[in-house]
């Protein structure tokens, strides 16, 4: 684990202008493997961003040897030193599934290094690929033109909407399938790209990554980061929308952000590396005219 260390707590804060708060098993990156109680108070405060705050008692706490979750003040990495890019795209290969049931891409030589030969002056030899895929394939961007007729195709969507983002991570509990307004409620999603990290992106090429169980983000959960002003939203699972049985087809999310001209990335991988803010989100295709979507090269920057 490279030596990296969470704290487990109880912690009883109260506010100097009345009223108080409790968490049990609060858990919070920390420098080291060693922690004073006052320190860890001043880390839980800056972390949570609790104001006009009085006192905070610790209690019930122990030490965990555990990767870093990130939080403000403990880089995720344990380093602070070094801009770093973070890949967040699964690789297309030939024949990989996406969306179990849809194609697959098929990748094949157009012109081979050995036929080259005769057009070219000795020596110079060149390949040139082909591929035949569907558009929703590997980690790919949805535009308005995806869900609604005379939406905005690749070729309508503006850059600033797509590359160097100010970027936030929303950390889904193991578990948690619906990503509501209620989980958004804390972040401050205004100009930035909304990444919610669920970690279903392990399951990716697998029978289980198309399970009813897999994560999404509900109805309201995308009205509220319409509202509030999301630039681009992303998640790590097979669809942004619930794809059970149970859903019957309604995709509310799709529906409410691409009405909103927000893009969608869908899956996202690595989201794990990421800091839960200060990192530019870039997720940019082609510009194919009358296609809605298309697979991107998804990476984030992470600076000290």
């Amino acid at each position: 684990m490279g030596g990296q260390w969470r704290a487990q707590f109880d912690a009883e804060v109260s506010f100097a202008n009345g009223g108080g708060l409790r968490t049990e098993g609060f858990r919070l990156d920390i420098p080291g493997q060693e922690i004073t109680d006052d320190d860890l108070a001043a880390m839980f405060v800056r972390h949570l961003g609790l104001l006009m705050v009085a006192d905070v008692r610790i209690s019930a706490k122990t030490i965990i040897e555990e990767p870093h979750k990130g939080g403000r003040g403990v880089p995720v990495d344990g380093s602070d030193t070094d801009r770093r890019l973070v890949e967040l795209s699964h690789p297309i290969s030939d024949g990989i599934t996406t969306l179990p049931g849809w194609p697959g891409p098929r990748i094949t030589d157009w012109l081979t290094f050995a036929a080259s030969r005769e057009r070219y002056a000795p020596g110079v030899e060149f390949q040139v690929a082909r591929i035949d895929m569907i558009a929703n394939t590997g980690t790919y961007l949805d535009t308005p033109a995806h869900r609604w007729a005379g939406g905005d195709d690749l070729t309508g969507v503006s850059l600033d909407r797509l590359a160097d983002l100010p970027g936030v991570v929303v950390r889904v509990p193991a578990g948690i399938r619906a990503v509501d307004r209620l989980m958004l409620a804390p972040y401050e999603v205004a100009g930035r790209a909304v990444l919610l990290h669920t970690g279903w992106d392990a399951h990716f090429g697998t029978e289980r990554y198309a399970a009813p169980e897999a994560p999404y983000l509900t109805g309201d959960g995308a009205q509220a980061l319409a509202d509030a002003g999301a630039t681009l939203v992303g998640i790590d699972s097979i669809n942004i929308d619930d794809m059970s049985p149970a859903a019957g087809g309604v995709r509310p999310a799709h529906s409410t952000l691409l009405a909103a001209d927000i893009p969608i990335v869908e899956h996202l991988t690595g989201l794990g590396a990421l800091p839960p803010s200060g990192f530019r989100f870039t997720a940019a295709p082609p510009m194919v005219a009358g296609m809605g979507t298309f697979p991107v090269r998804a990476f984030a920057v992470v600076n000290p």
